[in-house]
């Protein structure tokens, strides 16, 4: 196996070349997420963290990451409008796992800000809104989760939205200060996530059996009727499939 240089500054950004990243992955085109997760592990631990909204792909990834040594972080965004279901689920992966769980909340003044401002439901009237409202509740307090981090791991996958069919296995992070970003489902089908969680009979979020294949806050998400794609219950108002992200996974 070919060794590659991967070091970074001040525990942010990368050394990775265009050449290296390419040819890592190659490497892991046709791995198991499991062999992505135990490589990124021994390179990068114990600066390493799952960022899990408790999604179907989050809690396959969190199972999987149960198996390895040592531990990886587990930290999730609690924006304040988090459906009951999700508070619900991770209590039972608490408890499953013996996970502790790292919970990153809004900063409280920059709430109370933007609702005085433009109102609690802000959201609805602009995209503009909305996504000032994402960068308060969601990007914001990533940033704090991500600092001291030299890669960190997603449930991103292709087939989840347009924005993200060109999702690689790894990636450099460049809105994080060049961290590695690690998608090691990036290549599973929606079938195969819900296979692995049957078959392991693993908790997971309520909404799912509603028709809610993607879930973020409340407000801003609803089930998906038949034929639907997979994300077209988040903000559901808004015509324009390719800009439906909240700005913590900005199309590559």
């Amino acid at each position: 196996m070919t060794h590659l240089n991967i070091s970074t500054a001040d525990g942010r950004g990368s050394a990775l070349s265009p050449g290296s990243l390419s040819e890592l992955n190659d490497r892991f085109r046709d791995a198991s997420p499991e062999a992505l997760l135990r490589w990124a592990i021994d390179t990068f631990s114990p600066r390493l963290g799952l960022a899990s909204s408790f999604g179907a792909e989050d809690v396959v990834l969190i199972d999987m990451l149960s198996k390895l040594e040592p531990p990886t972080r587990v930290f999730t965004l609690d924006t304040g409008r988090l459906p009951a279901e999700t508070y619900t689920l991770m209590d039972a992966i608490r408890e499953r796992y013996g996970v502790s769980i790292e919970v990153y909340c809004p900063q409280a003044e920059a709430v109370e800000t933007m609702v005085r401002e433009r109102g609690v439901n802000l959201f609805y009237k602009s995209v503009e809104n909305r996504k000032l409202c994402c960068g308060v509740r969601k990007v914001e307090p990533l940033g704090r989760a991500l600092r001291g981090l030299d890669a960190w791991i997603t449930g991103l996958r292709r087939e989840q939205a347009v924005t993200r069919t060109r999702v690689e296995k790894i990636e450099v992070d460049r809105d994080h200060g060049g961290i590695i970003k690690l998608n090691p489902l990036a290549d599973w089908s929606w079938d195969e996530v819900w296979a692995y969680i049957r078959e392991r009979q693993i908790p997971y979020n309520a909404l799912h059996d509603r028709g809610y294949p993607s879930i973020g806050c409340a407000p801003c998400t609803r089930a998906v009727q038949p034929g639907e794609d997979l994300r077209a219950g988040r903000w559901w108002w808004e015509g324009d499939p390719a800009a439906k992200e909240c700005g913590l996974h900005p199309a590559q």
